[in-house]
């Protein structure tokens, strides 16, 4: 027998909800979720931001990565609640400007470093981050690979994408030096 299941939102689900307060991409934020509502599923669904990807569900793809107070994490493992009064940057609001890349947005462009497109997101996520917690990362191949470590690509675009972390941090290097 074949039957149709409806999803139920948590929103739908009779929890009581709790009110979160956010910033995400710079604009506060202020709803009232579910307790169960993950961060990835806030970002989708309650707010349209659905750049950020859900893979696997279970934080080992990485499609999810977001930053949150300046470090990568996994939305999909995140709830909602546990977000209250954090700074959310998604890849959405990486770019400096609507007509404008992210250097690791550009490097990804220049350097190939995406087939499908899918798991794309979090990795820039992951390097933004990665860049953000050392301003003089090392650049060694495998060294990138251990950053990157977290994210994985199905399409095995990982050469491409480690010369685009090297090629975002020149850019970010030639930005500083103007």
């Amino acid at each position: 027998m074949n039957r149709r299941v409806r999803q139920v939102l948590p929103k739908e689900s009779g929890d009581p909800t709790h009110e979160v307060s956010l910033t995400v991409n710079g604009e506060a934020i202020t709803r009232e979720v579910s307790p169960r509502m993950l961060l990835s599923d806030f970002l989708r669904h309650e707010l349209g931001l659905t750049g950020t990807h859900v893979g696997c569900e279970h934080g080992v793809c990485g499609c999810c990565t977001v930053s949150i107070d300046g470090a990568a994490a996994r939305s999909c493992l995140t709830l909602a609640v546990q977000a209250n009064g954090a700074k959310i940057l998604t890849i959405e609001g990486v770019a400096p400007a609507s007509d404008a890349l992210h250097p690791v947005q550009q490097a990804f462009h220049e350097c190939h470093a995406l087939q499908c497109g899918f798991c794309t997101p979090g990795f820039i996520m992951a390097v933004v981050a990665y860049f953000e917690e050392d301003k003089n990362p090392d650049l060694s191949e495998a060294a990138i690979r251990e950053a990157l470590s977290g994210n994985l690509c199905r399409c095995t675009g990982y050469q491409n994408i480690v010369k685009a972390v090297r090629r975002a941090h020149e850019l970010m290097s030639n930005d500083n030096r103007d």
